[in-house]
């Protein structure tokens, strides 16, 4: 076996080959792994260290411009009132590639990422659609968020600082003294970032990264049903006990509130939520 050792953009590549190389033959890797290459005059060896090259792709920009792309459709996506009409919502290729000011590529792997996640669906022959959950798929997915949210809730009366737990009551200030359908777009806002607030204040990473993805479904529905059946009135009382048995450090019951108080949305959604058959 025999190394040659070129120069290319002033990094040292070495080249192994079974054909003898002049003066030189291999002889046994040492400790460190470095291939030791020995003269055939008896001189001292030669080592050559062996370079591994990453196959990268050029990046066209800092951020790579499929998920510049995943993150403006998947904004847009959970923005939208998706549960407000039956209508199908189909995605165009080529008019996102347009409005977005990019190569349909980019747009074409966001779509494959974003379908992985549940968003959208391909459908054959016809183009890709935003989903819609069931009413089963809803409630399954609300369930699971319980679960998370109450052990996050428990975290928090074991974890979080006086002054974490008082930002919760700060997100109500604006809607006492019955103002809540006089802020109603406000409020809806405000809910959805309460119950992410319990997810981080639980200060356990992987439950944050389990709960992302679940609660981005979550709040598009969340955002239909708070104006359904006065669920306003009782999510703010739910909020306040909630808050209350955290600030007191009530692990049992802070769990349980929590627990319920989706378990209750869960509940609304059977129900109710026949648009979602």
């Amino acid at each position: 076996m025999a190394c040659c050792a070129v120069w290319r953009s002033g990094i040292l590549y070495a080249r192994m080959s079974t054909r003898g190389f002049a003066g030189v033959r291999a002889v046994p890797k040492n400790a460190a792994g470095s291939v030791r290459t020995q003269p055939r005059d008896g001189g001292p060896p030669v080592r050559a260290a062996a370079a591994t090259r990453l196959e990268l792709a050029p990046l066209d920009t800092p951020d790579s411009l499929k998920n510049q792309a995943y993150s403006a459709l998947k904004n847009v996506i959970t923005s939208m009132d998706i549960y407000r009409s039956r209508d199908d919502i189909r995605l165009d290729e080529r008019h996102l590639a347009v409005e977005l000011g990019i190569s349909r590529t980019p747009v074409r792997e966001a779509i494959a990422q974003l379908e992985r996640e549940g968003f959208v669906r391909s459908v054959p022959r016809r183009g890709v659609y935003v989903v819609r959950k069931t009413r089963r798929e809803v409630i399954e997915l609300i369930t699971a968020w319980a679960a998370l949210e109450g052990m996050a809730a428990r975290l928090i009366t074991e974890h979080a600082s006086d002054d974490e737990i008082a930002s919760l009551r700060k997100m109500f200030a604006t809607f006492e003294n019955g103002a809540l359908r006089a802020h109603l777009d406000e409020y809806s806002e405000a809910n959805i970032e309460f119950h992410q607030s319990i997810i981080r204040m639980s200060g356990n990473g992987v439950l944050i990264s389990l709960a992302e993805n679940l609660f981005t479904h979550m709040r598009m529905i969340r955002r239909k049903t708070i104006v359904e059946k006065d669920r306003v009135e009782k999510s703010i009382r739910d909020h306040m006990n909630i808050i209350e048995a955290l600030e007191a450090r009530d692990t049992t019951r802070a769990e349980e509130l929590v627990r319920d108080h989706a378990l209750g949305l869960a509940e609304h959604v059977a129900k109710y939520a026949d648009y979602l058959d």
